[in-house]
């Protein structure tokens, strides 16, 4: 008997794989960092976004469309848009991920949509709703939870809040991308729009590791071939695969729904650094996890939203 899927459960099939993919980035990060000294942020972004690139340049040629709409102000906020979102944002996530754990990471960047609302209700003068003011509070107090709970038994030491500020400043960086989104999917398109963000930020990544790291081609002489394949397995089963999987979620289920599919992101993250990194979360830890996605849900899934948070 043929098996056929409607476009429902195919939606949700996209939603979940591409919410596990995007769960083994702080695993894969971790793990590549331990490979080598000579392993930062700079080096595995550059590995990432070089194994991307070709990948979002052929999405952004096979989406081309007419530009005729298209104005020079328009490419200047897409180039802007597309650094903010996946090269800076990107930048500072791996950074922030030297000196926090992988769960952590996760719980903080998981907060991104509450930045949204709180950035749309400053840029419109729009006052927030009683329902999303405790929604937001939910989410800052779990994450909080977390945070504190982590730093007390930290191996870092003052490096722990730099870490979390990293990540944190990560989150409003991408944030501030998906603002500007909706305008610019609007003009050129959804798939034309990420493939060319993408592309722009895998560009910008590159010429950074080029200018920032001294003999850079000596550089990769020297590396482990597994660091290769862990910056493969972030530029293709992290960054392009989860991306496209997303992409045809929302089209079949709309944001909403996929929306809360994606929350079992952090929680996957989490039972993933418990499997592979050997991080594990007391009972505290866990109920902050559980107030975190409690609020962003609500702010998410909120059909009278301030901004939309997909």
């Amino acid at each position: 008997m043929q098996l056929l899927l409607t476009r429902t459960q195919t939606g949700s099939l996209c939603a979940i794989c591409a919410a596990f993919l995007f769960s083994t980035k702080a695993i894969f990060i971790k793990q590549a960092y331990a490979l080598s000294p000579q392993v930062d942020a700079t080096v595995l972004m550059a590995l990432r976004m070089a194994s991307a690139l070709p990948f979002f340049l052929l999405i952004s040629w096979l989406s081309r469309r007419d530009y005729s709409a298209v104005q020079a102000k328009d490419w200047g906020l897409l180039i802007l848009s597309g650094l903010m979102g996946y090269y800076l944002a990107s930048w500072l996530d791996f950074q922030g991920l030297m000196h926090i754990s992988a769960s952590l990471e996760r719980i903080i960047l998981f907060l991104y949509p509450t930045l949204t609302v709180l950035a749309s209700s400053i840029l419109y003068k729009q006052k927030l709703r009683w329902a999303s003011i405790f929604a937001i509070a939910l989410s800052y107090g779990g994450t909080l939870i977390v945070m504190l709970q982590e730093q007390s038994s930290s191996p870092h030491g003052s490096n722990f809040w730099l870490g979390a500020s990293l990540v944190f400043a990560s989150a409003v960086a991408f944030a501030a991308y998906l603002l500007t989104a909706p305008r610019l999917m609007l003009k050129f398109g959804s798939w034309h729009f990420t493939g060319l963000a993408l592309s722009i930020a895998c560009i910008g990544t590159l010429a950074h590791f080029a200018l920032a790291v001294p003999a850079p081609l000596q550089l990769m002489q020297q590396l482990p071939l597994s660091v290769f394949a862990y910056g493969a397995a972030l530029g293709l089963f992290v960054t392009v695969l989860p991306t496209v999987l997303l992409m045809q979620g929302i089209a079949r289920l709309g944001a909403a729904q996929s929306a809360m599919i994606a929350s079992v992101g952090p929680v996957l993250t989490i039972l993933l650094a418990v499997a592979f990194l050997d991080e594990h979360l007391n009972g505290w830890q866990w109920f902050g996890c559980l107030l975190n996605i409690i609020g962003v849900l609500m702010i998410s899934l909120s059909k009278n939203k301030l901004a939309r948070a997909d």
